[in-house]
C-alpha cells in the first residue's frame, strides 16, 4: 500500500506500483509510471513522461521530466526514465527528451547531488557521482561509475567515458575518456584515475595497461598512429580496447 500525504497532489491516472511514500506538497503528473518503494520527499514535482523504476529517493524540491529547455521542442510525446536505487538530492531538476532521442536516462545506483541539472536526451549509466550544481547540456552521455565533481559544466553532446574522475569547477567541450582524471583551466587529461580504479576493484596489471596505453596514444603526434600501437600491443584487454573505440568514436574530439 502507497502512503500518500493528504497534502499531496496524485493525479487518478498515474500509474503507482506499491509500497511508495509521497510526501507533503509533491504534485505526481498524469501520464507518469513509477515503480515499487520509492520515497518522495515534500516538494518533490513529477511531471508527463516520467518513468520511474523502484528504491529511489527523491529530495525536496526535485523536478523530475520537466519541459525540455530547447527551442526545438514542439511539444512532442517524451519520456525521462529513471531506474533503481538512485538518491535525487534537493533541486535536481532532469529534462524529458526531444524528437532527437525520445528520452532522457538515469540508470541505477546513481548519486546526483543538490541542484544539478540533466538537460533533454541525455544518457547517465550506473554508479555514476555527480556533484552539486553540476550543469549537463542536451544529449550529453555519461559512462558508468564516473565521477564529476561539483560546478562542472559539460557541453552539449559531449561524451564522459567509464571511471573518470573530473575536477570541481571545470568547463569541457570536449570528450572526457574512460579511466581519467582531467581538471585545470582548459581542461586537460591528468592522469588516470588511480585511486578510484582501485577502489573498483582493478588489477595492478590492468591499470598499468591502462596507463601504457594512454601513454602511447599521447606521445603520438596523430592520435590515430597511437590508437593503433596501444591496440596491437594490447589486442585482449577489454580497458584498452574500450579507450581506443572511445577515441575513434569521437565526435567532439578528446581532451589532450
Amino acid at each position: 500500500m502507497n502512503q500518500i500525504h493528504p497534502l499531496a497532489v496524485v493525479d487518478p491516472e498515474a500509474k503507482l506500483g506499491d509500497n511508495n511514500i509521497i510526501g507533503p506538497f509533491c504534485v505526481i503528473n498524469k501520464d507518469v509510471v513509477i515503480g515499487d518503494n520509492n520515497k518522495f520527499l515534500n516538494n518533490v514535482t513529477i511531471h508527463d513522461g516520467a518513468r520511474i523504476g523502484s528504491n529511489n529517493e527523491f529530495f525536496p524540491g526535485a523536478s523530475i521530466a520537466t519541459k525540455p529547455q530547447d527551442l526545438k521542442f514542439q511539444g512532442e510525446i517524451t519520456t525521462a526514465e529513471i531506474g533503481d536505487n538512485n538518491s535525487i538530492r534537493e533541486n535536481v531538476t532532469i529534462s524529458r527528451g526531444t524528437a532527437s532521442k525520445g528520452k532522457t536516462v538515469v540508470g541505477n545506483g546513481n548519486l546526483l547531488m543538490e541542484n544539478m541539472h540533466v538537460a533533454h536526451d541525455c544518457v547517465i549509466g550506473n554508479g555514476c557521482i555527480i556533484g552539486n550544481s553540476t550543469k549537463f547540456a542536451g544529449e550529453v552521455v555519461v559512462h558508468d561509475f564516473a565521477i564529476i565533481s561539483a560546478e562542472v559544466l559539460v557541453h552539449q553532446f559531449n561524451n564522459i567515458g567509464g571511471y573518470v574522475m573530473i575536477q570541481g569547477g571545470t568547463r569541457t567541450s570536449q570528450d572526457v575518456p574512460p579511466y581519467a582524471m582531467a581538471g585545470k583551466e582548459p581542461i586537460h587529461f591528468a592522469g588516470i584515475n588511480l585511486i578510484g580504479l582501485r577502489r573498483r576493484g582493478f588489477s595492478n596489471e590492468t591499470i598499468e595497461k591502462i596507463h601504457d596505453a594512454y601513454r602511447i596514444i599521447y606521445a603520438r603526434g596523430i592520435l590515430k598512429d597511437g590508437i593503433a600501437e596501444a591496440r596491437a600491443k594490447y589486442p585482449d584487454c577489454k580497458e584498452v580496447e574500450y579507450i581506443c573505440s572511445f577515441f575513434e568514436n569521437s565526435k567532439r574530439g578528446v581532451i589532450r
